[in-house]
Order: C-alpha cells, then structure tokens, then sequence
C-alpha cells in the first residue's frame, strides 16, 4: 500500500492517490483540475484508478472528479447531502470502500460544510491514516463561514462551528494518537486562519498542539472559531457549484479560451487582468486595467478581486506568461470567464506616476493613505495612524468612499496587493493622482508614523 501526496502550492491544496500493490487500483482524494499528474502516477505503478473521494463540494479549487470519471470509468464517491449533479456513490457515514488490502471508511465530519466527510485508512485491521479533507488541518481546523449562501445544503457559521466542536472531538479526536492525518490543504489556503507548514501530522500530535483541538466548552470553541477568520474571495461560492455540477474537460477548456492578436484593444468598460509586472504595467497600460501581477497566489487574488458573474480580458507580457496564467486561471474554474487572452508589450495611454518617497515621509498630511490589507491584519498594527482601510478584495465596490481632494498613497504588507489596489483606484478616480508606496512600504513597519 502506498500513499502519494500531490501539492498544489498556488493553492496551498493537496490531493491524494491510495494505491493498493495486491491490486494495482488507486483511489484519489479530492484532486486538482488538471488530472494528468493522477494519470501519470497511475501509468507509473501500472495500476487502475478505480475511484475518486470528494470530501465535500470545495470552494477555493476546481476539482477534476467528473473528468476522471468520465475518461477512466472510476466511481465518483461523495456524501449524499452534496446533492451533487454528477454520477457518485453515496459514501455516508459507515460506508466502506475495499481495493485490495486496503479498507477506506468514511466518517461523517460536517463543520467546514455541512456534507463533509473524513476517510479512515485501514489496513491489515489497523487505522493508518485519515484524509481530513478542510475539517482538520495540521494546527487547525476549516472555516464554518463558507457554506452561508453556497451548496446543495446552507448553513450559519454558528452552527457550523458547532458541528465541528463535535466532528472533532466525537470522532477525528476518538482515533489511535498514531493515526496520521492527510489534510486537504497547507499554510496559505484561505480555508483557515493558522495553518502550519507541514504537510502531515499525527492525530496525537493535533490533540496536543492544535489550538482548535485544546479542552474548551462548545461556546468558547465556537467563538474562537468564528472570530478572526479571512476574508472570503469572490470566487468561493461559485467554485461550491462549480464541483457540485463537476467541471467540464480541463485542456478542452483551456483550448477553448479565445487567443487575441498581440496588443488588441478591449472595448471601453471592459474589465481588464493585466498580469505584467508592476514595473512594466505603470509604464504604460490600457485604461481601467487591474494591476494583478503574475506571481504564487494570482489565481486567489484574481478570484477575489474580479466576480465570477463578470467576463474579463487577460494580458501577459509572453505566449509563455499567458499559457502559465491560463491554466491557473482554470484551477478555480476562471478560464470560463475570460473573453479574450492576449500579449502586450505596447507602453499603451496610461501611465503611473511614482511617489517622490522622500517628500512622501516628510509630508505625510499631504496625502490620502489607503491601507489595502485585510481587516484581521489592521489589527495587528497600522503602519500609519490616519490610514483609511479598504481590504483589497471590497476596493472595486468602495474606491468611491476615498476622499479625493489630494494624492492617493496605497499601500499593503510587502507591495504583490498594491500594485493591484493602486490600479483599481486610478481607475476608479481618474482625477486624483494615485501612487503607489509598493515595497518602499518596508521601510514604515517599525513603527514610524
């Protein structure tokens, strides 16, 4: 018996594939939507895929379940409260699963979502693992804040989070110490607020160090569990129908986005993704464009700043850059939206000025500074005391709410958000000079004012 983990790091996302050795059949769990990496590890230890695991409808990726069905013939398993549209096996609570020498039990763990599910891994009669999906993470456990208005089933996070009060304690915390715990994502998703950067963990080792798992009433548990927690991108509730539905073939998608001419004019109003470096984008860009660099996380920043109910263009600054953007594009469904991809290496109309940083630190009064970061960040400290915070995923729909009657400064934690931010607000003020602090931004962390 083997166990692969497959990472995602844009995503902070991780898949499985349980192959068992006495059969040659592997079983995935929540896969990405490009499947081919499942189809290589299968050709690999020339074995079968047999079955794929969903262990709830997910938010923050597309998954490649349908596909995988569809091309291989394996059956699609998932809790009967998904609802889901595709052809599945009901895998309720107590329901098991044989390939070979290995037994995969599901345990009914709602708290993240209503329908979600852990898999125990049994093998020669003993519990070895458990895929906890987005229930428990290593040094946390999921958001219950995701499923209020997405889903076959809704819930409030209240009674989310009491939900997983007894998910965790009732029956991830009931399993051997020794058991290990496989999670459906790392450090960076936005599926929770502290996770760590390890890639697996024990259920032992959850029981002493995990804050969500220390002894604690349901109340209090709900109230840590509720406060604090991230933002929720744009595209999080239609990725939740997206899976229920099951997405359509990941390259016949990515093929079908239209490519454009070099330099092509959108249509004025369009909503434009310029991903060329910040440096090159305020040299010269195309009016209204959102500065979203290419760069780890561009798919989550894309999907929180641009709505799945609108359609945009995409610009690269190489046919290397935009097949790259494409596909990232494609693991949150977002290659579905985009009206037409092309590159750019015209300086275009519009150009950014630069902050003068000096005048900037002895003149601070003379400027509007926008703090783009999120609300929880805020709270740790501002870097400057009369900053208005406008977290970068609401600033499209409050850029308004910014006074204009002297030069906008925007800034965030290292400068990836700005650049967007500051684009979105030139856009939204075309009158008002808008700069950018970037990763001068540095240079105020420690305490100036």
């Amino acid at each position: 018996m083997k166990i692969k983990q497959f990472e995602d790091k844009g995503l902070a996302h991780y898949s499985y594939a349980i192959l068992s050795e006495q059969t040659n059949e592997v079983v995935l769990v929540d896969p990405a939507r490009n499947p081919q990496p499942y189809y290589d590890y299968a050709k690999e230890n020339n074995a079968k895929i047999v079955g794929v695991i969903e262990t709830h409808p997910h938010a923050d990726f597309v998954s490649s379940h349908l596909e995988i069905h569809q091309k291989t013939g394996a059956t699609i398993y998932a809790h009967s409260l998904v609802g889901a549209d595709y052809p599945h096996q009901a895998f309720d609570e107590g329901a098991e699963l044989q390939i070979g020498e290995v037994k995969l039990k599901s345990i009914h763990t709602p708290g993240h979502s209503p329908d979600g599910i852990s898999i125990v891994l049994e093998h020669e009669g003993k519990d070895k693992a458990v895929f906890t999906g987005d229930t428990l993470f290593i040094g946390d456990v999921g958001r219950p804040d995701l499923r209020e208005s997405a889903g076959n089933i809704t819930a409030k996070r209240e009674e989310l989070a009491r939900q997983m009060y007894h998910s965790t304690r009732e029956k991830l915390m009931k399993l051997d110490d020794d058991v290990l715990v496989y999670p459906a994502h790392g450090a960076g998703t936005l599926c929770g607020k502290g996770l760590s950067e390890a890639n697996s963990s024990t259920i032992g080792a959850e029981k002493r160090s995990n804050y969500a798992l220390q002894e604690m009433n349901e109340d209090q548990f709900v109230k840590i569990l509720t406060e604090d927690q991230p933002f929720i991108p744009k595209y999080f509730g239609y990725d939740v129908g997206l899976n229920k539905q099951g997405a359509p073939d990941y390259q016949k998608s990515i093929d079908g986005v239209a490519r454009l001419e070099k330099n092509f004019k959108p249509e004025a109003g369009a909503v434009i993704v310029d991903a060329r470096s910040e440096k090159t984008f305020k040299k010269g860009h195309y009016k209204g464009a959102i500065n979203v660099q290419n760069g780890g996380k561009f798919e989550t920043w894309l999907g929180s700043i641009v709505s799945p109910s609108e359609s945009y263009y995409l610009i690269a600054e190489s046919e290397d850059e935009l097949k790259d953007l494409i596909n990232k594009a494609s693991k949150i469904g977002y290659e579905l939206l985009i009206k037409g991809a092309f590159v750019m290496d015209d300086e275009a109309d519009v150009k950014t000025p630069q902050l003068d940083l000096e005048d900037f630190k002895q003149h601070k009064d003379n400027y509007t500074i926008v703090d783009i970061r999120n609300e929880s960040e805020v709270k740790g400290g501002k870097f400057f005391d009369k900053a208005i915070n406008i977290p970068l995923p609401e600033l499209r729909e409050r850029a308004k709410e910014i006074p204009s009657d002297k030069p906008v400064v925007v800034h965030c934690a290292g400068g990836y958000r700005s650049a967007a931010g500051s684009s979105i607000v030139e856009a939204a003020l075309p009158d008002v000079k808008v700069l950018d602090l970037s990763e001068a931004v540095n240079d105020f962390k420690n305490g100036q004012k």
